[in-house]
């Protein structure tokens, strides 16, 4: 190998040291405002200025400017079918969280007019969940019974709900969304398909007839509960229930097979609701085991403001519930916003989706509304239906508030046993197991987590599954930093400048005498002494393999290549100084390759450079290797004593 023609390879720079002010900006700036809001104020006018602030905040205005009449005609189709389908949905998930039917009526009415005005989501339709019902329910219920103290129960719900939007509208004002993130898709899958298990379940009361019912939600209790009363089962609900499951069910399936038809699957609430109706009205049903509505008042949403049970005993009971329903519709609504995005290629600014959901649920809890967010099922009928802005939103409202104000008394005769029928054909829907096949066969451990977040909900309660969810999940991001992977990298054949690992190329071939290890994580207390060990076995492990193999040359360098590396903390770099030692006891020389701009700043202030010498430390892997290369065949003990580069086809 030549040494005529080897140059020193060019140090590593260390960058300059930025004021504490600035490095703090610099964080500050990465971590809450990642897609710079403020940019397009830079070189405005003030009078811009403050017409751009008003658009950011109040999205409405930014497009209203622009608004057209053919997407007016568009809007009001969707916003009609959309209606069909939140006039049943409301009233049948107010039951759900056990609250009056008509509070579900509100909540299609004052919300969306709020939303329509802040939200960013052109398709998101906004009204009751499932979900969120169930989990009032499931709260509330075990503080206040609803049949007992109705007035009482009702209050906590509106003081739930306002802080949910509290809750909601706080993330966004202080660009804390990234919490929501917390609910990985494996915990979202499991959850959302473990609580609409549940309400199926809790749905069977409807479709038997049962008068009393466990308030707990969990399997067990749910079946204890059914075959407890098996003499009180109505075959009259059941057959009606079933028959009406069936019709819902069977449009749903006829609208996958013929998308044209949408229509016919987001009607089917509504004309079962009719259909029942008639047929109780019809045949005095509600004499013969057959629950109906009843009577629901007349009129807009009267003010509860003072409702609102700040000075209540439960208040606690109350924050918490709102706290987990305002996380679990952000979660929803979000998701599904940002679903429906995607095929239309627009962005959504979560931060704004987070203030819009909080407003529209604070400025709820005032107007006899419960927690309102983005059901999947509404917006793909939104979606589906054609609707190009959030006027499809106002158009929903506007048929809801004429429903109220005229259209009341004609639910007086709707079954119970309909809603419930509504409910479980809506929550099928959201039990989702080709998604868990789908992280089966990906991965292991994102399965393991959809299955704690579903067997906790439905064997437990909706808490014990929420927790089990984040708890699995946030045990993988630890895991995943307390045990980071360390790749052994070899040269590629006929590619005399790439290296890359062992184990995902086979055919990479270690260097003669050279370890080079790759860290592929920042380097932190958390991982510093699992590193330093698997650091210190990796060498035992290739002098071992030197010996077996009879190579002529021993190991004499270990590179480590921190291109990985982002940061680095004080124990990252004792574990550094420890390696550095035990290379030395073994005679080794160490040397680090492509470290990053923080790291080797951080290595540069702790005098860690200064120890190993900064000729030991390299731009690239490549440089690292034809340095050591030229030691070993010059025989000259450190690579800072080479004088040139060997020819590129000798590395």
């Amino acid at each position: 190998m030549g040494n005529g023609d080897y140059q020193c390879p060019h140090p590593v720079a260390i960058p300059p040291s930025k004021p504490l002010s600035k490095s703090l900006q610099s964080s500050i700036k990465e971590t809450f405002f990642p897609d710079d809001p403020f940019r397009q104020f830079k070189n405005q006018p003030l009078s811009r200025k403050l017409v751009l602030g008003l658009q950011y905040l109040i999205p409405i205005l930014e497009w209203a400017p622009r608004y057209t009449f053919d997407f007016f005609k568009s809007d009001v189709i969707a916003g009609i079918t959309i209606a069909s389908l939140a006039v049943p949905q409301g009233i049948s998930y107010a039951s759900l969280a056990n609250l009056p039917p008509i509070l579900g009526l509100y909540s299609s009415f004052v919300p969306p007019l709020v939303y329509a005005m802040l939200g960013s989501s052109r398709d998101l339709a906004v009204g009751t969940v499932a979900v969120g019902s169930l989990l009032i329910s499931s709260m509330l219920v075990k503080e206040v019974n609803p049949h007992d103290n109705p007035k009482l129960y009702i209050q906590l719900a509106l003081t739930a709900t306002f802080f949910a939007g509290v809750f909601q509208a706080s993330l966004g004002f202080l660009r804390l969304g990234f919490i929501v993130d917390f609910l990985s898709h494996s915990t979202i899958v499991g959850f959302m398909s473990g609580a609409a298990t549940v309400v199926c379940l809790q749905q069977l009361k409807g479709i038997l007839g049962l008068i009393h019912f466990t308030h707990e939600t969990d399997l067990v209790s749910v079946i204890r509960s059914v075959f407890s009363q098996t003499h009180q089962w109505r075959w009259e609900s059941g057959v009606l229930g079933c028959c009406f499951l069936f019709y819902l069910l069977l449009t749903r399936y006829f609208s996958k097979k013929r998308p044209v038809f949408f229509w016919i699957n987001a009607m089917a609430p509504l004309t079962s609701v009719i259909f029942g109706s008639i047929l109780v009205f019809l045949t005095h049903a509600e004499k013969h085991g057959i629950q109906v509505i009843g009577h629901l008042k007349k009129g807009l949403n009267p003010l509860s403001v003072s409702e609102l049970a700040f000075g209540s005993p439960y208040l606690s009971t109350a924050i918490k519930t709102g706290i987990i329903t305002g996380v679990i519709g952000l979660a929803e609504g979000v998701a599904v916003g940002r679903s429906f995005a995607i095929f239309k290629n627009y962005h959504i600014d979560g931060n704004k989706e987070m203030i819009a959901f909080g407003m529209m649920n604070i400025a709820g809890s005032c107007t006899s509304c419960y927690l309102t967010a983005g059901p999947f099922s509404r917006t793909a009928v939104n979606f589906n239906a054609g609707c190009k802005t959030a006027v499809s939103n106002i158009v929903m409202a506007t048929a809801v508030m004429i429903t109220l104000l005229f259209l009341t008394p004609l639910f007086y005769y709707t079954p119970l046993v309909v809603l419930s029928s509504i409910i479980i054909a809506a929550m099928l829907g959201l039990i989702d197991y080709q998604a868990a096949i789908h992280l089966w066969n990906i991965d292991k451990f994102d399965f393991t987590v959809c299955m704690g977040a579903y067997l906790g909900v439905v064997f437990g309660s909706v808490e014990i599954g929420l927790v089990i969810a984040v708890t699995l999940s946030l045990l993988r991001v630890l895991l995943f930093v307390a045990r980071p992977r360390t790749s052994v990298l070899g040269n590629i054949p006929k590619y005399s400048m790439v290296y890359r690992s062992t184990d995902q190329y086979p055919i990479a071939n270690n260097v003669p005498g050279v370890l080079i290890l790759q860290i592929d994580v920042p380097v932190y207390f958390a991982n510093a002494n699992y590193l330093r060990e698997r650091i210190s076995r990796r060498i035992f492990e290739e002098e071992d393999r030197i010996k077996s193999s009879s190579e002529i040359t021993s190991l004499h360098y270990v590179i480590l290549d921190l291109g990985a590396v982002g940061s680095i903390d004080t124990s990252g770099i004792s574990m550094l100084e420890e390696i550095k030692r035990i290379a030395d006891r073994k005679g080794l020389e160490l040397l680090l390759a492509n470290p990053r701009s923080e790291v080797i700043k951080k290595l540069d202030k702790s005098k860690f450079i200064e120890n190993i010498g900064q000729e030991r430390i390299y731009l690239t892997v490549r440089e690292a290797v034809a340095a050591c290369n030229f030691m070993l065949h010059t025989c000259k003990p450190n690579p800072a004593d080479a004088g040139q580069t060997i020819p590129e086809n000798n590395v």
